[in-house]
Formats: C-alpha cells, sequence, structure tokens
C-alpha cells in the first residue's frame, strides 16, 4: 500500500486496522492522532514497513478520547488476532490486569487467572497495552506499588508515598476507608464506569471543602481533572452489564451517505460494518437506514436481541418481525432517547460523518470531486467543470478598490494560478463596474494568453456582480458558463433562462436571473463555497495590504529628509505606525538608508503626532 493511497484520517484519537490481500486485517493500532500516527507508519522501517507494504487497505474507527481507543484496539485485536499483533497463541498467555484480594489491594500485571478472590481485567492484547493502562491508573490513584505479596510492613515510606502515590499503607498510615473508596474507583475504571467515578470525585470533594480539609479536597480536584481529561465521563466503546446489540449511525452529503454499524457482544464493541451509499439527495435519514438494513440484515447469519437505530424506522415493525422469526427469538429495533444507549449511537453518528467526510475528500484527492458532478447536473454543463475561476471586489469608501482571482481544479486549489488586480478608473466604490473591468481584463489581456479559460466562472456577489460579469463575457463573444453565490443564506444566482445551452446567450435581456438553494452539505454547494470563501479571502488580504501601505506613506508625505525611497524602506522594516512608534532612535536609524539624523526626525514627527491627536467619541 502506498501513502498516496490511504484515505484522509482525521487528527481525533481513534483505531486504524490495516487489512491485507483477503480483507483479513494484518494490523490494529490506536492513535491519539489518528493521520500523525499512521503516517509515522509509512516512514518506519522494521515491523511497520512489512506491514504497510502487505496491506491493501486501511480503515479507522474514530473515539471520544484515547482511553477509549485503548479498549477499542484491545478488542478488534483479541477478536481479529492480527499477524503483526498477535505473538502469543493463546489466550491463557494474555496478560491481565489484577487487583489482589488484601486488606489494601494493589493493582498488578499477571499473566495467571487463579481462583484466589482477586478481582481481573483482560485479557489484554500484550504487555504494552495492560501496561499503558496500569500506568494510567498508578499516575491518577494512590495504590501500592510494592510488589511483596503477602503485604510486608516497612519502617519508612516509600517514594511513591511522598510523591502523593500511594497512602502509605506498608508503615500503618493510611485509612482504611479511604483506601476502600480509591480501590471502588479503580474497579469503576476498569469496568468502563468513569461517569460514577466522576461523580464520587466530585461529591468526596465538596465534603471535604465544607469539613475545610482543603488539602484533602486538591488532591481529589486533581484526581478527578485526571480521571476527566484521560477517560472522559463515560465509555461507550465498553459497556460493563453482558450486553448484545447492534448500533448504527448515518451522515448524508448531498447524493451521498454512509451508515456504520457496530456489533457490541458481552458489553463490548468487537467489530464494524460500513456501507457508502449514493442516490441520497431527496432521501430522507430513514430511507438510508432503510437501505441499510435490507441490504445487510436481510443476508446476516447472526443477529443480537437488541438494534439501536439513529432515527425512527417506519418498517423496524416490520423487521423486527422477520428477525425475531429467523433468530428464533425476541429481536427489537429501538431508536434510544437517552442513557448509554443513545451515547452508542451519538458514537456512530460520529463515525459515520468521519467516514463520509474521508470519502468525499479521497474522491477529491483523486480529483474526482463529487461536487463537480453535482455542479454539471445543476448547470445543464456537457461535462464535469474541472476548471473553475472565482472572483471578488474589495473596498473601504472607494479607496484601494481591488478584486481578486483564484483557480480550482478538480475541486482543489491553484494557489500558483491566482491573480490579484487593482481597479483602475474608479473613485468611488462601485462593485459592478469593479467586476465588469476584472473580467475584462482577464481574458483580453496578457492573462488570456497565460491561462487556459474556465469551464465555470464564479462570481462573490448577487444579482448586479452577476449581470456586469456577463455584459463582459458578452463584449468579448465568450460564452463561459457563470453563476454568483450571496452570502448569508447562500443563494445560487443562476443568470437568465436556465437551460442546457444558456451560456451561448449573455446579457440581461435573457430574463430574470434565478435563485436556487441546496442543502449546505451539498457536495455542489461545497465546492462554490469552497471558491468563493478563497477569492474572498485574496481580495480582502490584498485591499488591507494596500491600504496599510497607503496610510503609512501618507503620514511622511513632506517630512523633511523622508522621501519615497526611505518611506519604503521603513515599511519594509515596520509593519505598522504603532511598531514604529514603538521603536527607539537607534533602531530606526539601523534601516537601510536611514541615520541618526533621520531616524530623529522620524521619532520627534511620530512622539509630536502623538501628543496632538485628540480623543474622538464612538
Amino acid at each position: 500500500m502506498r501513502f498516496e493511497d490511504l484515505p484522509v484520517l482525521p487528527t481525533s484519537p481513534g483505531v486504524y486496522i490495516f487489512r491485507g490481500k483477503t480483507d483479513v486485517p494484518i494490523y490494529i493500532g490506536k492513535a491519539n492522532n489518528l493521520r500523525s500516527r499512521v503516517g509515522q507508519h509509512f516512514k518506519a522501517g522494521g515491523k511497520s514497513g512489512r506491514f504497510t507494504a502487505e496491506a491493501t487497505l486501511l480503515e479507522f474507527i474514530s473515539a471520544r478520547n484515547e482511553v477509549e481507543a485503548l479498549v477499542l484496539e484491545a478488542n478488534l485485536i483479541k477478536q481479529h488476532r492480527p499477524h503483526y499483533n498477535v505473538l502469543l497463541k493463546d489466550d491463557k498467555h494474555y496478560p491481565f490486569l489484577k487487583l489482589t484480594n488484601e486488606a489494601f489491594p494493589m493493582l498488578i500485571i499477571t499473566r495467571r487467572v487463579l481462583k484466589d478472590g482477586a478481582a481481573y481485567y483482560g485479557p489484554y492484547p500484550d504487555a504494552g497495552a495492560v501496561r499503558r493502562v496500569k500506568n494510567l491508573i498508578d499516575t491518577m490513584y494512590p495504590l501500592r506499588k510494592n510488589s511483596g505479596l503477602p503485604m510486608q510492613h516497612k519502617p519508612r515510606p516509600c517514594l511513591n508515598y511522598h510523591l502523593g502515590r500511594c497512602l502509605g499503607p506498608c508503615v500503618d498510615r493510611a485509612d482504611p476507608d479511604e483506601y476502600k473508596a480509591v480501590v471502588a474507583d479503580v474497579k469503576a475504571l476498569l469496568e468502563g464506569r468513569a461517569g460514577t467515578v466522576v461523580a464520587g470525585l466530585k461529591e468526596s470533594m465538596k465534603e471535604a471543602a465544607a469539613k475545610q480539609d482543603f488539602e484533602q479536597a486538591m488532591r481529589l480536584r486533581d484526581r478527578l481533572q485526571a480521571t476527566e481529561k484521560l477517560f472522559g465521563t463515560e465509555q461507550s466503546a465498553y459497556m460493563s452489564d453482558e450486553t448484545d446489540l447492534d448500533f448504527l449511525g448515518f451522515a448524508q452529503a448531498g447524493e451521498y451517505a454512509m451508515v456504520q454499524m457496530f456489533r457490541m457482544r458481552g458489553g463490548r464493541v468487537l467489530g464494524r460494518d460500513k456501507r457508502f451509499l449514493t442516490g441520497a439527495a431527496e432521501a430522507a435519514g430513514s430511507e438510508v437506514i432503510a437501505a441499510f438494513v435490507q441490504d445487510y440484515y436481510a443476508q446476516a447469519t447472526h443477529v443480537p436481541p437488541l438494534i439501536l437505530l439513529p432515527t425512527e424506522y417506519e418498517d423496524a415493525p416490520l423487521w423486527t418481525e422477520l428477525l425475531s422469526e429467523r433468530a428464533g427469538r425476541r429481536v427489537e429495533m429501538r431508536t434510544p432517547k437517552r442513557g448509554d444507549k443513545l451515547e452508542l449511537v451519538e458514537m456512530a453518528q460520529r463515525n459515520a460523518e468521519t467516514g463520509l467526510e474521508s470519502e468525499l475528500s479521497q474522491l477529491e484527492k483523486r480529483g474526482d470531486h463529487p461536487g463537480l458532478d453535482g455542479l454539471r447536473e445543476m448547470l445543464a454543463l456537457p461535462e464535469r467543470p474541472w476548471r473553475i475561476e472565482g472572483y471578488d471586489n474589495s473596498n473601504l469608501f472607494g479607496t484601494n478598490i481591488v478584486s481578486g482571482m483564484v483557480v480550482f481544479e478538480g475541486g482543489r486549489a491553484k494557489r500558483g494560478e491566482h491573480r490579484r488586480f487593482k481597479v483602475k478608473g474608479l473613485d468611488k466604490p462601485d462593485d459592478y463596474l469593479a467586476m465588469n473591468q476584472t473580467v475584462t481584463r482577464r481574458f483580453s489581456g496578457s492573462l488570456s494568453d497565460k491561462l487556459p479559460l474556465p469551464d465555470l466562472l464564479l462570481i462573490d456577489g448577487g444579482r448586479g456582480q452577476v449581470n456586469a460579469a456577463l455584459d463582459a463575457l458578452k463584449a468579448l463573444d465568450l460564452h463561459i458558463p457563470l453563476v454568483g453565490l450571496a452570502k448569508r443564506v447562500e443563494t445560487i444566482i443562476l443568470p437568465g433562462r436556465f437551460g442546457a445551452q444558456w451560456w451561448l446567450e449573455s446579457g440581461t435581456e435573457m430574463g430574470v436571473n434565478r435563485e436556487l438553494l441546496l442543502p449546505h452539505t451539498h457536495p455542489a454547494l461545497r465546492v462554490l463555497i469552497g471558491v468563493r470563501d478563497e477569492v474572498h479571502n485574496q481580495a480582502v488580504t490584498y485591499h488591507r495590504k494596500l491600504r496599510g501601505q497607503d496610510m503609512f506613506k501618507s503620514i511622511f508625505d513632506g517630512l523633511p529628509g523622508i522621501g519615497p525611497k526611505r518611506q519604503d524602506a521603513l515599511l519594509e522594516s515596520f509593519t505598522s505606525l504603532e511598531e514604529l512608534g514603538a521603536a527607539t532612535v537607534q533602531q530606526i536609524a539601523q534601516v537601510p538608508g536611514m541615520n541618526l539624523s533621520a531616524a530623529k526626525t522620524v521619532k520627534e514627527f511620530l512622539v509630536q503626532r502623538a501628543e496632538n491627536e485628540v480623543p474622538t467619541e464612538a
């Protein structure tokens, strides 16, 4: 697999799965930043180099935080046993976390599960995974760390006690009730009940503060903050009861949609299925879910007793009856409204959204932006508008009137061909004349020979700007498709009569401009918004630059000894009057072309100007 073939990964935590030629997972990992971590594998050698070269496909599952990603990683590795992850053959060799059965329990790593009354958690996929979990617990919770079994009393406390990471049971300094509370919190975290721990810590912190035991309250506060940061309030990838269910999420963008279905068995997420759907432009969410249910559950060999849906589904009772008959037991389809099951659906929704965004971005990377087909259909163009040029004006009370032009190819900015224009002959704001002049200069001057003709023009503005651009094209006898995009509600302006050959005629005599509103997620509108935002920034940035230069220079007009060359030098060294005014005479004198005498002149002028300025009321 090549790095260029990777899907566009999010920067959020999650799990990634490398699959081989037979679609079998060959390596599963977790990351706090998916994009960064997966990229590192392609730069490394050794084992990473082997499985990236062998892989034919990469999938990812986004998670709420790194701990949730760790739980997902452990579950998926245990389920699939990828070749490059699993080094031990039998489950009995996998490591477990063990809370010992003692008056003051400690948390240890073991590979043997005994009937000794201790609490065991796992198995974990490898020693690295179990150590990471143990290190998190050891950092936040003051359980004893010495490995003597049974516990041996010591003459003096260890370093962990002095660091606040142990309550000191070995030197008889631990309060048994406090230690039990710590053990209960650790058990809750390892069982996936972080919300219970957070609630308990908050209550204990309030009680300590009420008793004016501020030292204890601070320790509890630090523990609470660490727990919330690392574990969140709940781990939606894990449920403490032995739950078997499927939970679904979906996302839509124009004619594209994605459904992701997660399989939870025994309270743990063990796998996922997803579908990338087309033809969903006019479909409601229930129709998207219906398409997936019909495709997946019609041939599923095992169906759990509960299927969680993100939206109400009209045929759910029918499918409930059908699947119950097939499974020989009750199967229920339900849309949760609250609680941990709603959080599972929200997790699936987040993954569907990031998965859909990744699929669309991957199409864009290949030059197959889905919005281009949407534009072709919407504008009745003979082919996809591969090259799009966008135009916008910017000015302030008629000063420094400028225009920007940007180029997009395949839905992506081609910044090397962006251009900026100073509008000529205007001493007052006139967006229509500025737009007409800019389009005329683009297609009649030297740029007409340097740059190819676009497949579509996008005008940032409403009917007036669109008609001004059309007039310019008509005068040049050019037939280029053109649309406008008005701000506020993102209204698409379609000029004149709308049809397959609408661009062969131009000018206002074509009739009244039509307006079109699309859903904000529609790929076609996303393309236009991307072009509009790019050209707007281009024009505004250029205008601000010119305005700043003019204001800077105009202040020194007529000042003895400070001519145009020295003005340019000062502007090159200081970006604003405030920065120049804060500089010392010696710093100003170091500017190329300046000397000490000229620097004193500038400094005295700025000081006098500041003293003479009279504040005005807003």
